[in-house]
Order: structure tokens, then sequence, then C-alpha cells
């Protein structure tokens, strides 16, 4: 949405509609996103930290199985327009609606691996495609 408060001249809808006109796609889908994830009532995913649980909510971008310590793990970066997060599933080759392009909700810990953060067996929720 815009930032600009409506003073009742119309300068919001022509600030946004020229806003709109200049920005690129990705950045319109990045606002998007960032729309849906505010109204599933989940924390940007740029504001979580590490050690604390959060709820995220976004679209799957790529869906990768990854073996850990031998182990399978089914891993998923979650993109909700501010920042991404990698899901890991681990012991899981696959799971059923887990696919690029899904927008879904996530619950869980969040730590930080290699300056990327992850949640490791996320509770989920699928909801419809993007």
């Amino acid at each position: 949405m815009d930032d600009v408060p409506d003073d009742g001249s119309g300068s919001r809808g022509l600030r946004g509609f020229i806003r709109r006109l200049t920005s690129t796609k990705a950045e319109l889908e990045a606002q998007e996103l960032q729309r849906t994830s505010d109204s599933e009532g989940a924390t940007p995913i740029k504001r979580c930290t590490a050690r604390r649980r959060a709820c995220v909510a976004g679209t799957l971008r790529t869906v990768t199985l990854r073996p850990r310590g031998g182990a399978p793990a089914l891993e998923a970066e979650l993109y909700d327009g501010s920042d991404v997060i990698d899901l890991v599933w681990l012991g899981r080759r696959r799971i059923a609606g887990i696919e690029p392009g899904r927008l879904m909700r996530a619950e869980g810990l969040v730590s930080v691996q290699d300056g990327r953060k992850v949640m490791f067996n996320p509770r989920y929720e699928l909801r419809g495609s993007s």
C-alpha cells in the first residue's frame, strides 16, 4: 500500500498510479506478497531473528531434495516480498503440495546457517497457488 495518507484530493490515488507505472514487475509482485503476508498475520521474513519463533507466509520459490548428514531433507525457499527463509523438513524426500509457486504459511523456530534464515521441520499450511 502507499505510505502517503489520503488528503481527500485524490493525490494518494495518483501517486499510487504513478508508482505502479514506474515499478518493475518484480517490485509489484513483492508488494503484493507483502500484503498477502500481512493479511495472514505473519511476521515479515526480514524481521525474523535467530532463536525466535515466527509465523511467516509467502510463495515457495524452489523445492529441492538435499541430503543432510546422510539423511534425506526436503528444502524449500519461501519468499514473502521482504526476504527469503529456507524451510527444511528432515527425513523427508517429498511432501504432497510442497512445490514451487505454492502459497504457504509456516511456523517454527528461526535459526541462521551460513548467513541464511532457516526453519527446521516447520508446521505449515498450504494456501492456494500464486
